[in-house]
C-alpha cells in the first residue's frame, strides 16, 4: 500500500521538495517500519527542504530528523508491531529517509521506545529541540552547574530549543534570563518561567577580554558575536553550552575566561549522541524533566502538505516555538 512523503530531489543543480507517493520498498533499508503519527519542524529540516543548507547526504531523500509513531513491522526482536516509538537525529532525514512521511523504515539501533510519560504529540512537541535542551542541562550538570550559582542566560529563546530550555531550566530551579530580539515574545517567555527577559542589545555586554562576572552559565543558540560577548561575563567555574549558529559560525574570543575563571565551553551535538544517553534523556523528558508548560511551546500544527510554507516561515524568522507535524 502506498503512502505520502515529502521527498527532496536534486534536479539540474537545484534542490526541490515535493509531496510524492511511495512504497515501503522504496525507503532506506532498516529492520523497523514505523507508521508515523507525528514529526516536528526543526531549523535543520527547513534548511534541508529549501536547499539552503547541505543537510542531506544524498538525493532523493525524505526530510525530517524527528518522528514518533507505532511499529508496523520489525525483524528485530527488540520491537514488535504496536510498540510506540520515536527516532530523533542519528542520521534520520540526513543519510536515511526521514520523518516527513507516513511510513519510516530505520535501523533498529536508532529506535527509542516512547517514554511512558509522553504521548507521540508531546514527544514531537519536544523533538530534537527539546532533546537538545535536555542535553545542555545534562552536560552542565555533569560539570557542576547548580541553581545556587546564579542566573542562566538562554539566547535565541523564542526558537524551539530556546523555549524548551527556558521551561526546562526554570522548572529545575534555575534563574533564567531569556534573550530574544523579538520583544513581542517576551511575555510568553516569562510565562514559561523566565525570571527576566532581554534583547541581545539590552544585555549591555562589554567588549574587554574579561568583563564582570554576571552570569553563572549560558545556553547559546546564536553563536557569533553574542556568544563571544557572553563568555566574557560568565562567573568562575560557569558553563557555556553551545547549541547553534543562527548569528554566525565564527567565535572571536580569548582564552582568558577559560584559564582565569575556569569557564567551560561545552559542545552539544544531538545528532551523534550515544544511544544509552539518548534513551536516558528521553526517559527523563517523560518524567522529572518534562516541561510543565509543554503546550505553550507548540505554536502551530501542520500537515505534510503544509510543510513547505512552514519551513519558509521558520527560515524567515516569522515563526516561534515548535511546529508539530500531524501525519
Amino acid at each position: 500500500m502506498g503512502f505520502r512523503a515529502l521527498r527532496v530531489f536534486e534536479e539540474q543543480g537545484s534542490v526541490l521538495a515535493r509531496l510524492v507517493e511511495m512504497e515501503v520498498a522504496d525507503l532506506s533499508p532498516g529492520e523497523v517500519v514505523i507508521r508515523a503519527t507525528h514529526s516536528g519542524v526543526n531549523y535543520k529540516d527547513a534548511l534541508a527542504v529549501t536547499g539552503r543548507g547541505r543537510i542531506l547526504k544524498r538525493f532523493p531523500l525524505n526530510a525530517g530528523i524527528d518522528v514518533a509513531g507505532v511499529v508496523e513491522s520489525s525483524s528485530d526482536p527488540r520491537f514488535a508491531p504496536g510498540d510506540a516509538v520515536l527516532v530523533n537525529g542519528a542520521g534520520l532525514g540526513e543519510s536515511c529517509d526521514g520523518g516527513f512521511a507516513e511510513r519510516v523504515r530505520v535501523a533498529a539501533e536508532i529506535v527509542v521506545p516512547l517514554p511512558v510519560g509522553l504521548s507521540a504529540f508531546e514527544a514531537m512537541a519536544l523533538g530534537t529541540a527539546g532533546f537538545t535542551a535536555a542535553l545542555c542541562l545534562h552536560r552542565m550538570l555533569e560539570n557542576g552547574q547548580a541553581p545556587a550559582a546564579g542566573p542562566i542566560v538562554v539566547t535565541g529563546a523564542s526558537g524551539g530549543v530556546g523555549m524548551v530550555a527556558v521551561a526546562l531550566f526554570a522548572a529545575q530551579g534555575y534563574e533564567v534570563i531569556a534573550v530574544s530580539g523579538r520583544e513581542e515574545h517576551h511575555p510568553a517567555l516569562r510565562g514559561l518561567g523566565a525570571l527576566e527577559t532581554a534583547t541581545p542589545a539590552g544585555l549591555g555586554l562589554g567588549s574587554r577580554a574579561l568583563e564582570s562576572g554576571r552570569f553563572a552559565g549560558v545556553v547559546d543558540n546564536v553563536g557569533g558575536l553574542l556568544l563571544a560577548g557572553l563568555v566574557r561575563h560568565v562567573r568562575p567555574w560557569g558553563n557555556v553550552a553551545a547549541v547553534g549558529n543562527a548569528g554566525g559560525a565564527e567565535l572571536h574570543t580569548t582564552v582568558f575566561p577559560l584559564i582565569l575563571r575556569g569557564v567551560s565551553l561545552l559542545g552539544v551535538s544531538s545528532t551523534n549522541c550515544p544511544m544509552p544517553l539518548r534513551k536516558q534523556l528521553w526517559d527523563r523528558l517523560g518524567a522529572d524533566w518534562k516541561p510543565p508548560a509543554l503546550e505553550r511551546i507548540v505554536s502551530r500544527q501542520v500537515s505534510l502538505a503544509e510543510l513547505l510554507p512552514a519551513c519558509e516561515s521558520l527560515l524567515a524568522r516569522q515563526a516561534h516555538g515548535r511546529a508539530v507535524v500531524v501525519i
